[in-house]
């Protein structure tokens, strides 16, 4: 099996600023159990203003993972939970049977001119979490594991990797490795039955083939070395396959597609709680 199987360019979509679009796409549904990728940023904010604000929003069936490269954001959803979140942190929203959350530019970074930038993921929960009731987990930058390796510096963010344990809780098999390679660097990539590789900064060999800043690539099984020539940074995702089908409409994320319809008409008739002290939020697309 060839180590690259897919490329993946990103599609830039607008949200209020832009972000890169990378999953899902056709014939790449899914890496493991994640469902969708953005890349946001690096973007910058106007001081007065709402602008890069993502008003309240609903999701069920799936579990937010947020982790910024810069910047800082501030989440708040309709648990009551009111969270910044800051570079190398992660923020893991379990959505379950429903949830409502805005995603706000803190007043410091819009004022220091600072950029914005991250990926925000979603899981697939397993069959029998998709109903859960939902529920909010922060990990603090200094919680999750690191590793200096020869060239190479790891974070864990999720999983079991390199003799490392993420606390970062799972509801399957799940891998999200942060890494930078410098110069010369060399890594072999963590085992994983779904493997996806993103690159934020740099270039890195797979054997003959290059993969390049902004590209996705979806990897095959066996043994993978990554190669630098020059400072690079990106991810390692994936873990274990599906356990169903999976249908994606708007926010929601469901093994059955009734569940979503009944999603879409929930949140039009204002039947999902929302975000204590907000009033905004998004409509119901269409």
């Amino acid at each position: 099996m060839n180590a690259i199987m897919q490329r993946i360019a990103p599609r830039q979509q607008d949200i209020g600023f832009i972000v890169r679009r990378l999953l899902p796409v056709r014939g790449c549904r899914h890496i493991g159990p994640f469902v969708f990728l953005d890349h946001m940023g690096p973007a910058y904010f106007v001081a007065a203003g709402t602008e890069g604000d993502v008003r309240p929003h609903p999701h069920i069936g799936l579990a937010t993972v947020t982790y910024l490269t810069q910047g800082a954001m501030m989440h708040r959803d309709s648990l009551g939970t009111v969270q910044r979140i800051e570079p190398g942190a992660v923020n893991l929203m379990v959505a379950g049977r429903g949830i409502v959350h805005s995603e706000r530019i803190p007043p410091d970074i819009r004022d220091s001119q600072l950029a914005v930038e991250g990926l925000q993921m979603w899981l697939a929960l397993p069959l029998a979490d998709e109903a859960c009731a939902p529920a909010f987990y922060h990990y603090a930058a200094d919680e999750l594991p690191q590793a200096q390796l020869p060239r190479a510096l790891l974070r864990l963010l999720i999983g079991n990797a390199y003799g490392m344990h993420s606390p970062v809780r799972t509801f399957s098999d799940t891998l999200y490795l942060d890494w930078q390679l410098q110069g010369g660097g060399e890594l072999l990539l963590p085992a994983a039955a779904e493997r996806g590789l993103y690159l934020f900064d740099g270039e890195v060999r797979i054997g003959d083939e290059t993969v390049r800043a902004g590209e996705l690539v979806q990897l095959g099984a066996g043994d993978i070395q990554l190669h630098a020539s020059a400072c690079a940074h990106g991810v390692l995702f994936g873990g274990a396959p599906l356990d169903a089908p999976r249908f994606l409409d708007w926010n929601f994320v469901a093994s059955d597609k009734a569940r979503l319809q009944q999603a879409r008409e929930d949140w039009a008739a204002g039947r999902f709680a929302m975000v204590p002290g907000e009033t905004e939020f998004i409509p119901l697309p269409g």
